[in-house]
């Protein structure tokens, strides 16, 4: 099978997993992996329970259709933009999950506090500038605020989670829910302590390098 027909699988797949875990409503959210150059993304407006490998589609690194029946997510710009920006990234997850969305309402960044949280996603997520959903303006502040980061926030939106695989940045999405859901609890016990930088960057070298059977 080709590389872009497993990529195909592999975003219906995903997409369906991030409505499972309740990480979006409806046909909200969106999910893309590159390959071969291009990138394959969810279709717009699409019922995720219902989705197919050949309901996908394919764009080319600057958001021109390549193939497929339908319309793209109104947010390949953001992702296209991180693929030209982030040579490392090769798979993007956007959720509008309940606490965490509750930060980029409050425009609050999400802090390491929690340990898995550090060592999956890494150091605070910023958040950028609210613009227009599907917008320019939108992609350039989403890039500009995630800068070499796992993760942004956008404003009164929701979250972005890039990596290597659908599998690493689902897992991000997870944690970055749990974390932002441990952290409002922790605020009515007084607040939530954040990991210190030092600590952070430590528990994420062993996550990537010494983590599990590696």
């Amino acid at each position: 099978m080709l590389e872009i027909e497993k990529a195909k699988e592999q975003v219906a797949f995903y997409a369906k997993k991030m409505a499972e875990e309740g990480l979006v409503l409806e046909t909200w959210g969106n999910v893309s992996v590159r390959v071969e150059g291009k990138v394959v993304i969810t279709p717009s407006g699409l019922d995720y329970r219902k989705l197919n490998f050949i309901d996908m589609v394919v764009l080319d690194l600057h958001g021109n259709k390549k193939e497929g029946r339908w319309k793209p997510s109104s947010e390949s710009p953001f992702h296209c933009l991180i693929y030209r920006n982030r040579k490392d990234v090769n798979a993007i997850m956007h959720t509008h999950s309940l606490y965490a969305t509750s930060f980029a309402v409050a425009r609050k960044e999400i802090k390491p506090v929690v340990e898995d949280f550090a060592q999956a996603v890494g150091s605070r997520i910023e958040v950028a500038e609210y613009a227009l959903p599907g917008s320019d303006a939108l992609a350039i502040n989403c890039v500009q605020a995630l800068g070499k980061n796992s993760a942004v926030l956008l404003s009164n939106h929701g979250v972005v989670a890039v990596g290597k695989t659908m599998e690493e940045v689902l897992l991000m999405c997870k944690l970055i829910e749990k974390t932002a859901q441990i952290s409002i609890y922790a605020s009515m016990l007084g607040g939530p302590h954040e990991i210190n930088k030092e600590v952070v960057k430590e528990l994420r070298e062993y996550f990537v390098e010494r983590y599990g059977q590696k």
